[in-house]
């Protein structure tokens, strides 16, 4: 009985097919050739694209917070394009916004700072991080990456590597510098000490590189952000517009009753918000707090973001020990009652489980993987976004407090030529 089923079935979708075959074909043809079409012109633009790397050599003194990198932040959201036109989309291959990398790398010779840029966007760096820092000096540096080889690991190197993004939703922050900073220079701590301490303490083939990708975010994330709010507090979504009918209807009812009772639906709104402001008042201050620590992150422009870290020795000197120092300073970031970084389990260099059928291939595989992905600046498919704050408390120059001894600060400030020096 089935059998007979299945195939009066299939012959009436032959039958369909072969009267209209000629309808459905071209419109299939044209869907696979329309998607591969735009991932040609997106892999054709992004190959199209120039990469500056720009080092910045921070002053001898700097006593500004990482505030002063927040605005540095603030200005690379220029390169937010506000939508696409159908031409930049589906022609020049602008699918998705431009992004950049900002990179802190240490070697045995010292901790470096670098920005990955395309070449359109180098003057906008420059002038962002000029107007912060006016003592620093930005300029083109060759790429560390080709200290090493191009594919590891290999028979002298081993690596370790990682993504890293955010344990709860985008909206939840994590901890940022307001926490760490004190008006007592003393009692003042710097969240990047402890990061650009581990690499000061890096043997000769030994590297410690991270990679912060960031892409201006759209407004989308903060309507998520809302929803957790709501969520929160107990708020139910407004709910959609009644018809002409409806009102009408209860215009009609409010009517009839008008000479012995108030219209219902202003009696329905004030009781809505009075149900509200109980529900705020009914906080506890811890969740209080979570309220005001959300909505002061969707006070700042978003990011998208995503965290890499790379970890390079030889394979005879090969030590965890700098591993756990890098990792551990991602928890000083978290809190508990918002959020924190944690590792991406699909790109951890680490094979789990039992199984051992073939362990060390599938952990050279994805070694292999976060190491292509890092020198390529592959974007990945998971994200966070992080906002402005939390970005400068991940990033940026060292202050005075600092005293990491391969930190590369100038060593003295240059100075402009006197007006009228004559030329001839």
């Amino acid at each position: 009985m089935i059998v007979q089923v299945l195939h009066g079935i299939l012959n009436s979708i032959f039958s369909v097919f072969a009267v209209s075959w000629w309808i459905i074909l071209p419109l299939a043809m044209a869907f696979v050739f329309w998607q591969f079409w735009t991932y040609y012109i997106y892999v054709q633009y992004l190959r199209s694209q120039k990469w500056v790397l720009l080092e910045i050599k921070i002053p001898a003194v700097i006593e500004k917070t990482p505030k002063a990198m927040e605005q540095v932040f603030a200005a690379v959201y220029g390169t937010y394009s506000f939508g696409f036109t159908f031409r930049q989309k589906y022609i020049e291959g602008h699918v998705r916004e431009d992004w950049l990398s900002f990179e802190l790398v240490g070697f045995a010779g010292g901790v470096h700072f670098y920005v990955r840029t395309p070449d359109s966007y180098r003057n906008l760096i420059e002038a962002a991080i000029y107007s912060q820092y006016p003592d620093a000096e930005v300029h083109e540096a060759q790429d560390y990456q080709d200290l090493f080889p191009r594919t590891l690991p290999n028979k002298v190197y081993d690596i370790f590597g990682t993504d890293y993004h955010l344990v709860r939703e985008n909206a939840y922050p994590i901890r940022t510098y307001e926490f760490f900073e004190s008006t007592v220079d003393e009692h003042r701590l710097d969240p990047i000490a402890a990061i650009t301490e581990a690499m000061s303490k890096l043997k000769n083939d030994e590297a410690i590189w991270i990679q912060i990708f960031v892409r201006p975010a759209g407004p989308d994330w903060k309507e998520e952000a809302e929803e957790v709010l709501d969520k929160l507090i107990g708020r139910k979504k407004p709910a959609p517009p009644k018809g002409m009918l409806s009102n009408f209807g209860e215009f009609a009812r409010n009517l009839s009753v008008a000479a012995i009772e108030h219209p219902s639906w202003e009696e329905a709104a004030v009781k809505k918000e009075e149900k509200e402001k109980n529900l705020l008042l009914g906080l506890t201050p811890g969740e209080r707090e979570i309220l005001e620590a959300i909505e002061e992150k969707m006070g700042k422009l978003g990011f998208e973001t995503n965290i890499r870290f790379v970890y390079i020795d030889r394979r005879d000197s090969f030590t965890r020990s700098n591993i756990a120092a890098v990792m551990s300073t991602f928890h000083q970031y978290s809190a508990p009652h918002l959020n924190a970084f944690r590792p991406n389990v699909s790109t951890l260099t680490v094979v789990r489980g039992n199984l051992k059928l073939a362990k060390d291939r599938r952990l050279w595989y994805k070694k292999r993987r976060i190491w292509d992905a890092y020198r390529r600046m592959y974007w990945p498919r998971k994200t966070s976004i992080l906002n402005t704050e939390e970005l400068a408390t991940i990033f940026h120059f060292p202050s005075i407090v600092v005293e990491a001894p391969l930190l590369r600060r100038l060593g003295a400030k240059k100075g402009e030529p006197p007006a009228g020096l004559p030329v001839e």
